[in-house]
């Protein structure tokens, strides 16, 4: 169960206090948890991520039609995609250590789900979801703004990581290179470690429960040491 203390932890970090606190408790309540509580049992997030989703898309939409005038239909759909997708929302997490709080299952705990993007970003919609559901639009899409939508050329760079890291590195001429470091974890719930080279020289390392994800997270890093060298 999660404590009224860590609730007023996380309202200090969003800057937003729930009128009602069973609305964040079930954002926070993965089913893997729901399920093991033979009595009192909480309803878990899956609801309101379904609504936190929506409201995403509406509010990011808005934002992207304001922002970007020039851009056509396709080009905001492209960009919309990259900035709410599972990763990117997982990466957002991070500002607030969203996965501090959430309620897990023992085997889903014990299996890495605290750390697994696809439940962080469904827990970032559920917030979403339980902020619209107890103050409505308004307040939702400050939260949106403020941790979604912010310090969008960072965020660009780190979806688009690869290819950017890519043409970094063709631009000067070098050899960029992926090297698989190592892998842990059971055979259901893998981490992957991976470094990347530049010219032989390792200039990033990710770890990531794909290895797609370790590689993103590796070129980020990577781009970061190139431009602070410059």
């Amino acid at each position: 169960m999660i404590r009224t203390e860590d609730i007023k932890r996380l309202e200090e970090r969003i800057g937003y206090q729930f009128k009602d606190e069973n609305l964040v408790r079930q954002a926070l309540t993965h089913s893997s948890f729901s399920n093991e509580q033979k009595i009192n049992r909480y309803s878990d997030y899956e609801r309101l991520e379904f609504l936190g989703d929506s409201v995403l898309e509406m509010v990011s939409s808005a934002f992207l039609f304001r922002t970007y005038p020039e851009k056509n239909e396709g080009q905001m759909t492209k960009l919309r995609a990259s900035m709410v997708c599972e990763a990117a929302l997982a990466f957002c997490a991070q500002d607030i250590h969203l996965e501090e709080f959430i309620l897990l299952g023992k085997g889903e705990e014990a299996t890495g789900g605290r750390h697994r993007d696809s439940i962080i970003s469904d827990v970032m919609e559920a917030v979403i979801g339980a902020i619209y559901m107890d103050s409505g639009i308004t307040e939702a899409e400050k939260y949106i703004n403020r941790f979604i939508l912010s310090d969008l050329e960072d965020k660009q760079i780190f979806y688009d990581s690869k290819s950017i890291l890519q043409e970094m590195v063709q631009s000067s001429g070098g050899k960029l290179e992926y090297e698989l470091c190592g892998e842990s974890g059971p055979e259901h719930d893998k981490m992957f470690t991976t470094a990347v080279m530049i010219d032989d020289k390792k200039m990033g390392e990710g770890a990531g429960r794909t290895k797609k994800a370790a590689e993103q997270k590796a070129a980020y890093e990577a781009i970061l040491a190139l431009k602070n060298n410059h």
